[in-house]
Parts: C-alpha cells; structure tokens; sequence
C-alpha cells in the first residue's frame, strides 16, 4: 500500500494559494499607487492570476469594486493613491490659513482704498487744478547720434 502524501500536497496548494494572494494584493497596491484604472481584468493581468480567482476573493472583490466607483467619480482626473490623499484634518487647516490670508488681503485693499480716495481728494484741492490728468504733451524723444 502507498504512503499517503496527501498532507504534502494540501500544504503545497496552501502555498501556492498564498503566493497568489501575495501578488494580487501587490498588484493592486501597485497600480493603486500608479493610478492605473483597476478592473479585473487589469489586476488579473498585473498579478498574474484569473479573473474567476479574483471574483472568488471576497475581500479583493470589494475593493477592485471600491476603487473602480471612485475611478467613476472623477472620470477626468488621475485618481490619487490613498495614501496620498489629504486628511480631513489637512483640508481644515488648508481652508483655514486661505481663509485668514482673505481677512488679510480684505484688509489691505482697504487700506489701499482709502488711502487712493486721500490722495485723490488733496490733489483735486490743489490750486490751479482741474481734478484732472494734465494734457501737456511729452517732448520728442532724441535717438542715438
């Protein structure tokens, strides 16, 4: 009677089961980072798997799913990896400080107003003025010799 060498062989398919898992979750990672459009298709190539693997992995299924929805969301642009998306706590700060920089600049437009509106009040009390931008023409201007 023959050794049973089925052990060896279920730990062999583990194996095997595992190091796909690994390239699949790598490619994935990879064209997420790269902002390559994922499908099963793409990652299935990328990874070197088949499409009904992947259908067959619950976990990868949801996010192939989660990543092509947002792809949908923002069809022009070049989605942004996750880990190089901005906080909620970033974008807080972001509009904060554009937000004190308009208090800011309103602030000096202001002051630049009301200053022009000064000037333009002294000079049109000046005697002899007309309030307006004198006509005289400029002189003619020499060239080289």
């Amino acid at each position: 009677m023959p050794a049973d060498n089925s052990h060896l062989i279920v730990t062999a398919a583990r194996r095997r089961s595992a190091a796909t898992r690994r390239r699949a979750v790598a490619a994935l990672r990879r064209m997420d980072a790269t902002g390559t459009a994922i499908t099963f298709e793409t990652l299935a190539r990328e990874a070197g798997v088949s499409r009904s693997w992947l259908y067959t992995q619950p976990d990868l299924k949801a996010e192939i799913e989660r990543l092509r929805a947002r792809r949908r969301l923002i069809p022009a642009a070049r989605p942004v990896p996750d880990r190089q998306r901005a906080s909620d706590a970033s974008l807080l700060q972001r509009l904060e400080a554009a937000t004190k920089r308009n208090r800011q600049l309103e602030s000096e437009n202001r002051e630049l107003r009301e200053a022009l509106a000064l000037g333009e009040r002294r000079t049109a009390d000046l005697p002899g003025r007309r309030g307006d931008t004198p006509r005289k023409k400029s002189s003619n201007v020499i060239g080289p010799c």
